[in-house]
């Protein structure tokens, strides 16, 4: 999946989640999304957390 398609699934999950769910689970969904994206970029060699640690 290219980045517009990955950008268009997660505002799309997001309007669902602030439609049907209220605004909580709109944020419970945008903070799940970025710890999952986070781990994804880590995971996938992109975001160096290591680099983090030693500040």
């Amino acid at each position: 999946m290219n980045a517009a398609t990955t950008g268009l699934v997660a505002g799309m999950a997001l309007g669902f989640a602030g439609y049907f769910g209220g605004f909580w689970a709109f944020l419970l969904v945008l903070v799940l999304g970025a710890v999952g994206l986070t781990i994804g970029l880590a995971v996938q060699g992109d975001l160096d957390l290591r680099s983090r640690g030693r500040r």
